[in-house]
């Protein structure tokens, strides 16, 4: 009778798939008892694939908006009298006779008005080309008051010539220019409101859950006054109370201030059941025992235990906030020109005629669309992984 050797305890010999997968689960499990909760929170997000996409996007749209002075053609403010509503130029590489070139180039508009309706359009000159090139000289602007340049990234060979990739409003303005620049005031309009909030909702919050009685039964009966009062006419009505006269500094701080005032109250409930929550736990009672002050008790044992919340919640709140702004904006209630937000951008595109004739002052809704998509993208995937247990 022939004894088959057991391949399992020869030397060289690869175990089965099915004891390769079992161990791979125990070492997985192993991994999972030892690891840290930052770890277990990293490990789960990665498997919201949603989020993960969200992320890098939403890092390119920010870093776009930082170098929007570099990345756009020109400047916020260049007029071209006689290019008013133009539409967005079409990027060529095939010329009209079918001729191909590597180089990317656009034509140049004429405007044309119709002898029936009188409508003024415009349409492409094709007797030029008119190439686009990288790092090219045009309007000189100040890189956030560190340096002055005229560099750009792109733009024409010829300056005598506009780049409208998205067409120019009714001053003859770059609509992707503005666009790109007021990403900086509306992105950075979420990122210092929520600032303020997370200042008040930890505070109030953490007073509340903490030292209760009295305090915490007052500054939960404010923020259920609060929470009573709808938001849209809440905003609109301390919005129009802010003095038209102020600069555009003080809109902007005052609109910040605004939001914060408001936004506070939700952060700060759930600060305060965290806290709750957290206050009976051993390791609390054992920092009391050992001397630990409340400030020691509050910054070393409780913030960490809840920090990952406190994400949650900024990843949330941030788009809330831009929304606000943009439809204030929008309304002229918020900020005013010449400051440039993806809200004031939408002034001009509040009449149908606007949007019948003239689509593409549209574009700034896109932009608020992908921010807040991909900040609620981003913040549904740290929510699911806040909790790493469940």
């Amino acid at each position: 009778m022939k004894i088959e050797p057991n391949k399992q305890q020869m030397p060289g010999v690869t175990p089965p798939p099915e004891n390769k997968e079992k161990k791979d689960e125990m070492k997985q499990e192993e991994n999972y008892q030892v690891a840290t909760q930052w770890q277990l929170i990293w490990w789960k997000f990665k498997k919201h694939k949603a989020a993960m996409i969200a992320g890098p996007l939403l890092l390119l749209l920010i870093f776009i908006a930082i170098l929007s002075p570099f990345i756009s053609p020109t400047t916020p403010g260049e007029r071209w009298s006689d290019y008013r509503y133009a539409p967005p130029q079409k990027i060529h590489f095939y010329d009209s006779d079918g001729g191909f070139s590597f180089r990317p180039f656009v034509y140049d508009m004429e405007q044309v008005t119709d002898p029936q309706t009188f409508r003024r359009t415009f349409e492409p000159d094709t007797s030029e080309r008119h190439y686009i090139q990288f790092f090219t000289r045009g309007e000189t602007y100040s890189f956030y008051g560190l340096f002055e340049t005229n560099i750009h990234l792109f733009g024409l060979e010829d300056s005598s010539v506009p780049l409208f990739l998205m067409g120019s409003d009714q001053l003859g303005r770059d609509v992707f220019t503005r666009a790109l620049y007021a990403s900086r005031v509306s992105l950075s309009f979420g990122f210092v409101g929520i600032i303020f909030t997370l200042i008040i909702g930890l505070v109030l919050g953490g007073i509340s859950g903490y030292i209760g009685g009295r305090i915490d039964t007052a500054i939960q009966r404010l923020i259920d006054l609060i929470l009573c009062i709808p938001t849209i006419p809440l905003w609109m009505a301390l919005a129009a109370s802010l003095p038209r006269d102020w600069s555009s500094i003080q809109m902007y701080l005052g609109m910040v201030l605004i939001f914060s005032a408001i936004g506070w109250t939700e952060l700060a409930r759930v600060i305060r059941g965290k806290v709750l929550s957290l206050r009976e736990e051993d390791f609390i009672m054992a920092a009391r025992l050992s001397g630990a002050t409340n400030s020691r008790i509050i910054g070393k044992h409780l913030l960490p235990g809840f920090a990952s919340y406190i994400i949650v919640s900024v990843t949330i709140t941030i788009p809330t906030v831009i929304l606000g702004e943009t439809a204030l904006s929008f309304l002229g209630l918020g900020l005013q020109p010449p400051v440039v937000s993806w809200g004031v951008l939408l002034q001009s595109a509040q009449s149908f005629e606007s949007l019948a004739h003239h689509p593409w002052l549209l574009w700034p809704a896109a932009f608020v669309v992908y921010a807040v998509l991909m900040f609620n993208f981003l913040g549904d995937g740290i929510r699911d992984a806040a909790d790493p247990y469940k």
